[in-house]
């Protein structure tokens, strides 16, 4: 089955599900705030930054540090490190108000205008670049990863897992229409099963809608029975 029908059955079993912000400055912060929190803390301090209001470069870079401090704190523990790193990407923003249309244009240039993000990383940037900037680009973090490998993408990379992500990304654009609508749906989708249900340690297979095309969760039920 292609993998474009297994997305289609991730949805018909989990319903809709909430994307990344699409706008870039809110999506770095966004970013910022998910890194060592969960879904539901981050969310609390994104509503929180919301209600300052703190979501463009200039209203946070003018927000009270107490305001910031106590919107930060619902995201979870590194309360000053997410403060700073906000204060730090409201400034590049700032100086760089062509940023937005930079990480629409080329690929190369695009990926350059995001370095100097802190606390992006590779996979946020992809994730930016992706939801924020409409590049066909899947982001490979570890629950994508785990799925994507269970069900057989990239399988036979050994080595980093720099190299796997890349095996299984290569694997995966052969398997999606070329439009970064449906790679979106793809992270979306796969991601969320990753947490949600093809869990690193007990992965719950007897659920998962994906059985009958995932070799890795079929030995896994042969054995347990």
């Amino acid at each position: 089955m292609r993998l474009d029908d297994l997305v289609e059955a991730l949805h018909r079993f989990y319903g809709p599900l909430t994307p990344p912000p699409r706008d870039p400055f809110t999506l770095f912060v966004w970013e910022v705030l998910s890194a060592h929190s969960t879904p539901r803390r981050r969310d609390a301090a994104l509503a929180s930054l919301r209600r300052i209001p703190a979501l463009t470069p200039d209203s946070l870079s003018r927000a009270p540090q107490k305001k910031l401090e106590d919107s930060a704190r619902l995201a979870g523990a590194y309360t000053e490190p997410r403060i700073d790193a906000l204060r730090a990407g409201a400034a590049l923003f700032r100086r760089s108000p062509r940023l937005a249309d930079l990480i629409r244009g080329p690929l190369a240039a695009a990926r350059r205008a995001l370095k100097p993000l802190p606390q992006l990383g590779e996979i946020g940037a992809h994730r930016m670049l992706l939801f924020a900037a409409d590049h066909a680009l899947l982001p490979i973090d570890a629950p994508v990863l785990r799925v994507g490998r269970r069900l057989g993408y990239g399988r036979d990379a050994a080595g980093s897992l720099r190299k796997q992500a890349r095996a299984v990304r290569a694997d995966v654009a052969g398997q999606l229409p070329a439009s970064a609508d449906a790679f979106r749906r793809a992270y979306l989708y796969l991601a969320h099963h990753g947490a949600a249900t093809c869990t690193e340690r007990d992965p719950h297979c007897h659920v998962c809608p994906l059985l009958a095309d995932c070799p890795d969760g079929k030995a896994r039920m042969d054995r347990a029975n």
